[in-house]
């Protein structure tokens, strides 16, 4: 009952291929003339220009970014704040009500 159960392999169901053979090759140079150059390749990616729309679209972005953040982390902060002030007035209420009912006996 204590001891573990090792799963076991399960065997393989489908069709299983014999790895295939790789036969060495050997490299022939041959007594051609090199090519001419290769003509330059156009970079993959474009280049971004930057204009003052764009940038200020940046800027107005990352403005709103900042205060929408900035809003959400003061929010959770007042949240706290909120919540621990109303655990303590609960405490002071529960201490004071305990202290009345142990001096009336």
């Amino acid at each position: 009952m204590f001891r573990p159960k090792i799963p076991t392999m399960p065997t393989p169901t489908g069709f299983s291929s014999p790895p295939a053979v790789i036969q060495p090759t050997t490299v022939i140079q041959s007594a051609e003339t090199p090519l001419a150059a290769a003509p330059t390749l156009a970079p993959s990616r474009p280049t971004i220009k930057l204009t003052p729309g764009t940038a200020l679209a940046l800027v107005g972005g990352g403005t709103a970014v900042v205060l929408v953040l900035g809003a959400v982390l003061v929010s959770l902060l007042l949240a706290v704040a909120i919540t621990g002030a109303s655990v303590a007035v609960c405490a002071v209420v529960l201490r004071s009500l305990l202290a009345s009912d142990a001096k009336r006996r």
